[in-house]
């Protein structure tokens, strides 16, 4: 079993020699980049991943593209911006060495924000599939939360995924205004335009579920920030959404 890492980046000079110095476990570090003007490009090359350079074509379509350009079929697939831990990468060691027994693996991801691991407000297992064989899975999605869809069996891992989200608010403002235009349009679409009382109670509700329901208070500041973000993103995704309503 031969395993090939598959990631998309674009300027992310600050993180792309972490998530490529996590995969010990890999045959190889694919690296297709969609317009950097850092130093993406050559840190990901110095450290002898082979590095592709696309137009962008969305999340879902850059993630296949990236898999598609793989020496191997088995995929490793990763966010500049994340990692795999020393306890992952063993447990990968071992699926090489015994043989997969499905077709793909999932495996729970755990994100720092604001320099603090998020163990509740519903960021944590947040399991995903990462692992799997191209040629009996693909990412879908067409605008955000794409992921993985696997025509077969899939196995769970249990050792985490390294999430290193941001650094400040500012940070993650900036992040959510990208995302919540993409899911507005997605929104728009797929013909679900967001009623007054989306916009009304989704946000406070949000807010309740993520602080209260999913113990984001054990979370501390940093699980405040959460629970209001989460809150804000709705808004801004709703009200996007109703800007790009046609107006009668």
């Amino acid at each position: 079993m031969r395993i090939s890492a598959a990631i998309i980046a674009c300027n992310e000079e600050r993180n792309i020699a972490r998530v490529i110095e996590s995969l010990r476990c890999c045959d190889e570090v694919v690296v297709v980049d969609s317009g950097s003007v850092d130093r993406t490009r050559e840190i990901a090359a110095k450290l002898g991943a082979r590095v592709i350079e696309s137009r962008w074509m969305g999340y879902a379509e850059q993630k296949n593209f990236a898999a598609a350009q793989a020496s191997h079929d088995w995929i490793l697939s990763l966010d500049a911006d994340e990692a795999i831990s020393e306890a992952l990468e063993a447990d990968i060691w071992h699926i090489k060495k015994t043989g997969p027994g499905y077709d793909g693996y999932s495996m729970p991801r755990l994100a720092q924000y604001l320099g603090r691991w998020i163990l509740h407000s519903g960021w944590y297992p947040d399991r995903k599939v990462r692992l799997y064989d191209r040629r009996k899975a693909s990412w879908v999605g067409r605008y955000v939360h794409e992921s993985v869809v696997v025509e077969g069996t899939v196995g769970r891992l249990d050792s985490n995924v390294l999430h290193f989200t941001c650094d400040s608010l500012s940070q993650h403002l900036s992040t959510m205004d990208r995302y919540t235009t993409l899911a507005a349009q997605e929104m728009i679409a797929e013909g679900r335009p967001p009623s007054w009382s989306k916009l009304l109670l989704n946000p406070p509700a949000t807010f309740f579920k993520t602080y209260v329901m999913q113990m984001g208070f054990l979370d501390g500041a940093e699980g405040l920030a959460i629970a209001y973000m989460a809150a804000f993103y709705n808004f801004l995704k709703y009200a996007k959404a109703r800007n790009m309503m046609p107006h009668e």
